[in-house]
């Protein structure tokens, strides 16, 4: 039996509310989930919130799964939304819908990345201000395109350019002033 057949199955039980098949369910996904909502709320006990929230409202709306995508990606994409209603709820969240809508051309982010750590990376986005840290967790970590972002984060095309445009040039900023040792070598 494949892995496809496994979850299938294993989905299957959970529409039945079978307690051990979510449970396997959730050991199977929760460390990826939890990685995906740690990279979005910045906070670790915020993440560990949100993914149980995720997880209980997956296994509500089960039935709504179309295997159209993977199990994971339609889980990602709850995760992910969950993330943002709990930052809009808790921490006054308005920065992403006060953005101009400015078009800017992207800056590329070239920091002559010779053996840069990714630990250096993951830091500076840490750094990043929340509406930038989502922004360039949601584009170049999660893998959205603008289009998916403008849904996800109930923005405009424009906007979405201007967020990501804004997040890496902060980003740049963050690793030439504090990671210059690293960039040189």
């Amino acid at each position: 039996m494949d892995k496809t057949d496994n979850i299938t199955k294993l989905l299957a039980a959970c529409k039945r509310h079978d307690r051990k098949a979510q449970m396997q369910v959730y050991q199977r996904y929760a460390n990826a989930m939890y990685q995906v909502a740690v990279r979005i709320t910045g906070n670790p006990d915020d993440a560990e919130d949100v993914m149980q929230e995720a997880f209980i409202k997956a296994f509500d709306k089960l039935h709504t799964f179309k295997a159209t995508a993977s199990f994971g990606a339609w889980l990602k994409r709850i995760v992910i939304n969950e993330a943002l209603s709990y930052l809009r709820k808790h921490k006054n969240f308005e920065c992403l819908k006060n953005h101009n809508t400015v078009i800017e051309p992207e800056p590329e982010i070239e920091v002559n990345d010779k053996n840069i750590k990714i630990e250096a990376l993951l830091e500076a986005i840490d750094r990043l201000k929340d509406n930038y840290r989502i922004a360039i967790n949601l584009h170049f970590i999660e893998g959205y395109d603008y289009e998916e972002m403008t849904q996800i984060l109930n923005l405009s095309y424009a906007n979405v350019r201007t967020l990501v445009s804004r997040a890496k040039q902060k980003l740049k900023h963050i690793l030439e002033k504090n990671y210059s040792e690293i960039l040189k070598n």
